[in-house]
């Protein structure tokens, strides 16, 4: 006979206590602790106690076997996971709600070629996802569905059909039928993915799951279901601009510095080849203004457009507003002109925007962004040509930024003819392009060298 239970489950780690505690004791988090009723069935805690009954042995008498990683249809999908998919890995997609993440999971199981692919979902019918499939570019007669939520069914029709890999969408409509509490509980989602995950391994068959996205960007349910799963990518961009980024925030197989691009059509997700040349597709040279920054996302290269609009204020504070850079970040950088280069800012509207919907990290992007502000409030223009890659102290100096070379190479394919760096780089090969590059130790030999 089953039991029944309830324990304490704390929302933001997964910790379980036998009663209710204000702080939890693992995250130090206060007020996460929910009540749930728990099934414990003595069936599986004898299958649990035989494949604990293990022996220790010497790690030089462990055979350790290299396993090939399988290509994936979807390129950009293979540079994040490293150069293919592992067998017998599991990898968490999240990101937020319309952003694309069953659309690109049905794309790779619909072009997949090789072996039979496993599409589980428990949020639509067989009927809808045809017809999504469809209108995404094609069936594929290996592409077999099931619309469950149990993860025992999804176990046991695996093993009859040995798919290359699943797809489950999603892990917040799993329901364990040997547990009492409601799908997207912390229980069900800790107890259904560690099955898959105990199936993933043993029979080396891949896993993609699905996962939501909460109001604050965090993945949807306890932290420990990334501690579990072996790889970790979110799907992101908005929702009103084409392109989409596939970031991986842990790899126990590769980097975690790749990161793929895509572009939102009405057939599906398409493969964007060259970021750079898109991102500034839509420059203007006779504007003021606009700079070319020259940025790295992951180990890619890429070539943005910063733009920036500076006015009189209308009101009596001044606004600062940014898109896809941290308005802090752009706060600092107007104190700096404003205490090092005696530009009056203080009393003037700053809005700035980078093109095409991204969100920048990268400080490469400062000098830019200074030289943008300044464009704009000198009504001065910056030709297309030239960009610009370094970060900005707090004194005004050019710090320098790593992957120079990379960066200028990719400039140079490009068309650019300048690009202002740091004077701190040594070594760089200013002879493999025909790039000219200008070296600056302050803000004001920048400002000196392009508005005189």
């Amino acid at each position: 006979m089953a039991k029944l239970k309830s324990a304490f489950f704390c929302s933001n780690c997964g910790f379980e206590s036998a009663k209710w505690q204000g702080k939890c004791p693992s995250c130090n988090e206060w007020n996460t602790f929910v009540e749930e009723t728990v099934r414990k069935s003595t069936g599986s805690k004898t299958v649990l106690s035989k494949r604990t009954q293990q022996k220790p042995v010497r790690i030089t008498d462990v055979e350790a076997k290299t396993h090939e990683r399988g290509a994936i249809s979807d390129s950009e999908l293979n540079r994040v996971l490293g150069g293919g998919l592992v067998p017998g890995s599991m990898i968490l997609v999240a990101g937020e709600p319309g952003i694309g993440k069953s659309t690109l999971m049905l794309q790779v199981a619909m072009r997949h070629q090789g072996g039979k692919v496993l599409y589980v979902s428990g949020e639509e019918s067989s009927e809808q996802i045809t017809h999504r499939a469809r209108r995404l570019g094609g069936l594929n007669e290996e592409c077999f569905i099931m619309t469950v939520t149990d993860p025992e069914a999804i176990i046991n029709e695996a093993n009859n059909l040995q798919p290359e890999f699943i797809v489950v969408d999603s892990a917040q409509t799993l329901n364990a039928e040997w547990l009492e509490s409601s799908p997207g509980s912390i229980s069900q989602i800790k107890e259904s993915t560690a099955s898959l995950m105990r199936f993933a391994k043993e029979s080396g068959t891949s896993i993609f799951l699905i996962g939501h996205i909460t109001k604050d960007g965090a993945i949807a349910g306890p932290k420990v279901l990334e501690h579990m799963v072996d790889t970790v990518i979110i799907f992101e961009g908005d929702q009103q601009h084409l392109f989409r980024l596939l970031r991986c925030t842990k790899n126990r197989f590769g980097s975690t510095n790749e990161l793929g691009i895509y572009r939102m059509e009405s057939s599906g997700l398409t493969v964007v080849d060259n970021p750079s040349e898109l991102l500034l597709s839509g420059q203007t040279g006779n504007l003021s203004g606009s700079a070319t920054a020259a940025i790295v996302e992951g180990i890619r290269p890429l070539m943005i457009e910063v733009q920036a609009l500076v006015s009189s204020a209308v009101y009596g504070t001044p606004q600062r507003s940014a898109t896809g850079f941290d308005v802090r970040r752009l706060h600092m950088l107007l104190a700096v002109l404003e205490k090092r280069c005696g530009f009056r800012l203080g009393a003037k509207d700053v809005f700035l925007n980078i093109a095409g919907g991204l969100k920048v990290n990268d400080p490469s992007i400062d000098l830019a962004v200074v030289a943008a502000v300044l464009s704009s409030s000198e009504d001065l223009t910056i030709p297309g040509d030239v960009c610009f890659s370094a970060e900005v102290g707090l004194s005004g100096e050019i710090r320098p930024v790593t992957r120079i070379e990379q960066r200028i190479n990719e400039a140079s394919k490009l068309g650019i003819k300048r690009i202002f760096i740091s004077e701190h780089h040594r070594d760089i090969k200013k002879n493999l392009t025909d790039i000219e590059i200008i070296q600056v130790g302050k803000v004001q030999d920048v400002l000196r060298n392009m508005f005189g």
